[in-house]
């Protein structure tokens, strides 16, 4: 086997216990609903100094050293201080281009590396990256700040190919998925939180950002038939011991099979099969797990391990104010087209 939630349990399990001595962890008993499933109820946080990929110049190095994840921790501190100084003068982010967009007090990329301190979300492979694409697979890279053309569909989350319409501009920009919501979901920007609900035969997976909200069956049902293709796929649930296993297939092939940043683009859904697992590890930790499983677009499948925490709000993601944003743009360049006609150019 390629892979399995055994190996990735085994993984996990290495980088965080790594030489203490056999028995001196004690296993977490989480709490319980009346049917004797564990509640994962609640709001959960997401965000992490921790990248997707290992970033290349540590190749073989799963771990940060104690003094290389102290030094990460404080430059994000001091920006996060450096933001919040009473001064109109904020660091712009690169998003939004001549227009500026967010600064860096609207941001919210974590103040900690996930506790076990890896170099990178992906556990498997064990160089922590995103596995080759296969040859001819579909493979979107754009530009946040321009308009660098292209095919439709556009499955990047943000940035697009041009102003021509709607349909040229990013699932997200669009209003149709978040930029951090998945599936899987990814750290990234800002409202990074989900809340679960659940009861015997469903569970619930709410994502503020954009607004949806997934509901997985737990009853043994059948997935949708094979013509049937939503933007969040068809999941069905199950559970493996105290692990909740999300499995969803049926995406559209206007979505990635995978987006690495939310401006690239991989694969399409139409051959995504990706199985998600939620534990909860610790009274205040959720462990999710991810395998990306498209033998169409890469060479192996891939997993990931993210840990989030409880607590926190959800905030109403309000999207462009009824998306109002999306058509200035459009408008916009029309406007453009219009001055450049009458000048003859």
């Amino acid at each position: 086997m390629t892979r399995s939630g055994f190996t990735v349990a085994a993984i996990l399990l290495a980088l965080a216990v790594g030489a203490a001595p056999a028995g001196a962890q004690t296993p977490f008993d989480p709490p319980r609903l009346p049917d004797g499933r564990p509640d994962l109820q609640g709001v959960w946080d997401f965000r992490t100094l921790t990248p997707l990929e290992r970033p290349a110049d540590l190749a073989d190095q799963a771990i940060y050293r104690e003094e290389e994840a102290a030094a990460i921790e404080a430059e994000a501190a001091a920006q996060s201080a450096a933001s919040l100084a009473p001064t109109t003068e904020r660091s712009v982010l690169p998003v939004g281009g001549d227009v500026g967009a967010y600064n860096s007090y609207w941001m919210d990329q974590g103040a900690r590396l996930v506790e076990d301190q890896r170099t990178s979300l992906i556990v498997d492979p064990s160089d922590g990256r995103v596995p080759p694409l296969q040859p001819g697979a579909v493979n979107q890279v754009l530009s946040l700040s321009e308009d660098v053309g292209g095919s439709l569909p556009v499955r990047v989350r943000s940035a697009g190919i041009s102003a021509d319409s709607h349909e040229a501009r990013g699932l997200a920009e669009r209003c149709i998925l978040g930029f951090n919501t998945g599936p899987p979901i990814l750290p990234g920007f800002y409202n990074q939180n989900i809340q679960l609900f659940q009861t015997g035969d469903h569970v619930v997976v709410l994502h503020e950002m954009i607004h949806d909200a997934r509901i997985v069956p737990l009853d043994g049902r059948a997935h949708v038939p094979e013509h049937i293709r939503q933007w969040m796929g068809d999941s069905r649930g199950y559970w493996e011991g105290d692990t909740l296993v999300v499995e969803t297939t049926n995406f559209t092939d206007k979505v990635a099979s995978f987006n690495p940043t939310v401006a690239t683009a991989a694969g399409t859904g139409a051959t995504l099969h990706l199985t998600e697992r939620f534990s909860l590890v610790a009274e205040d930790t959720l462990q999710y797990e991810y395998t990306v499983n498209d033998p169409t677009t890469f060479t192996r499948p891939f997993s990931a391990v993210l840990l989030m925490k409880r607590g926190g709000t959800l905030y109403e993601y309000a999207c462009h104010e009824g998306n109002y944003g999306l058509y200035n743009q459009l408008a916009g360049a029309r406007q453009e087209e219009r001055e450049r006609a009458d000048a003859g150019e």
